[in-house]
C-alpha cells in the first residue's frame, strides 16, 4: 500500500512538473491596453508584437481579397439554405455560376440551378435578406463595368443611406472590418472595437505559429472571457496571417448581440487562395440567425466554393 501511494505521489508530482514546464513556455506581454499570450515559438521568432497588432488593426488584405473578385473570372458553387424554427429547410438555392471578365466589365452566367420553397418573389428577387447579402458578394444580373480592386481611401459609410441599404453597409463593416467601431449601428457601435481601452478587460488574446494548408502562419486568436459575454459583439475571432507576407490566409469568427429591437448570432469561415499575385476567397461558410424589427426572423446557411480563376 505504501509503495502504491508513493508511486501515486511521484506520478502527481511529475504531472505537475510537466504542467508547470508547459506553462512556462507561454509569455504574456502588454501591448497598449491588451494582455497577449505568446507561444514559445512566437517568442523565439522575435516577432515585433506591437507592429503585428497594428497590422491586425489596419489590415486591408481581407477586404481587398473580395474586391479582387471584381477584376477576375471564376466559377462558383453556391449553396444557400433558409431554415425554419425547427432547423428544417424551407427554401434553398443550389447553383453553379461563372463570372466572365471582358475588357473592363464582368458578367455572370448561370450554368446550373435548382431551387425549392419561396427563394424568389414573383419578380425574381430574393425573398430573404441572407440571400440578398450573398448575391451582393457573388452574383450580378447585368454587366458591371468600370470597377477596380483599390481599397486605399475607400471607406465604408452609411451616410445618405437608409433602410435595407444602410443595414447592408453596416453588415459589410462587421464582415470586412471586424474589430473596428461601427458608427450608426444602434446600441452596439463601440462594442465592436475590440482594441479600445473600454474593451481591454473583456478578451483573452494569444498569438501562435502554425501551418494552415501547408502555409506557415501567425495565428491571432481573440476570445471573450466567460464573465464578459453580455457586453460584446465579437465572441471569438481567429485569423491566420501568412508568416512571410502577413496576408490573411483564413479567418473564422463568431458574432452575436441582442439589442431588443434586433438580434443576431452569426458564425463565418473564410479561406483564401492566390491567383498569381492576387489574394482571393476560395471558400466562405456562413451560418446566421438574425431578427430585425418589423421583419421576420431569418436563419440562413450558405457556402460559396470558388475555383477555376481566370485573370
Amino acid at each position: 500500500m505504501i509503495k502504491k501511494n508513493f508511486a501515486t505521489v511521484i506520478l502527481l508530482l511529475f504531472s505537475f512538473f510537466l504542467f508547470a514546464q508547459d506553462k512556462k513556455k507561454d509569455t504574456i506581454i502588454k501591448v497598449d491596453n491588451n494582455y497577449i499570450t505568446l507561444s514559445e515559438i512566437v517568442v523565439n521568432n522575435k516577432l515585433d508584437i506591437s507592429s503585428f497588432i497594428e497590422r491586425v488593426k489596419n489590415d486591408t488584405t481581407f477586404y481587398k481579397a473580395f474586391r479582387n473578385l471584381h477584376i477576375i473570372g471564376y466559377t462558383s458553387l453556391n449553396d444557400i439554405r433558409m431554415l425554419d424554427k425547427k432547423g428544417n429547410i424551407q427554401s434553398s438555392l443550389l447553383s453553379k455560376t461563372k463570372q466572365i471578365r471582358s475588357g473592363n466589365c464582368r458578367k455572370m452566367e448561370v450554368l446550373e440551378q435548382a431551387t425549392t420553397g419561396d427563394t424568389y418573389d414573383d419578380e425574381g428577387n430574393f425573398n430573404y435578406y441572407t440571400a440578398q447579402m450573398y448575391s451582393g458578394l457573388f452574383f450580378t444580373r447585368d454587366s458591371v463595368c468600370g470597377e477596380d480592386n483599390i481599397v486605399k481611401g475607400r471607406e465604408f459609410s452609411t451616410q445618405g443611406l437608409s433602410g435595407i441599404e444602410k443595414h447592408k453597409e453596416q453588415l459589410k463593416m462587421l464582415f470586412f472590418n471586424p474589430g473596428k467601431k461601427i458608427n450608426g449601428l444602434p446600441f452596439i457601435s463601440g462594442k465592436t472595437e475590440i482594441f479600445d481601452e473600454s474593451m481591454a478587460d473583456k478578451y483573452d488574446m494569444d498569438i501562435d505559429l502554425r501551418d494552415f494548408n501547408t502555409i506557415s502562419c501567425y495565428v491571432f486568436t481573440i476570445k471573450v472571457k466567460d464573465d464578459k459575454k453580455n457586453g460584446v459583439v465579437i465572441n471569438e475571432m481567429t485569423t491566420w496571417f501568412n508568416e512571410k507576407t502577413f496576408e490573411i490566409v483564413a479567418r473564422n469568427y463568431s458574432l452575436s448581440y441582442d439589442a431588443g429591437v434586433y438580434d443576431f448570432n452569426v458564425d463565418m469561415e473564410v479561406q483564401m487562395t492566390k491567383v498569381g499575385d492576387l489574394l482571393v476567397p476560395a471558400l466562405l461558410r456562413y451560418n446566421g440567425n438574425w431578427k430585425a424589427i418589423f421583419k421576420k426572423r431569418e436563419h440562413g446557411v450558405f457556402t460559396a466554393t470558388l475555383f477555376d480563376f481566370v485573370r
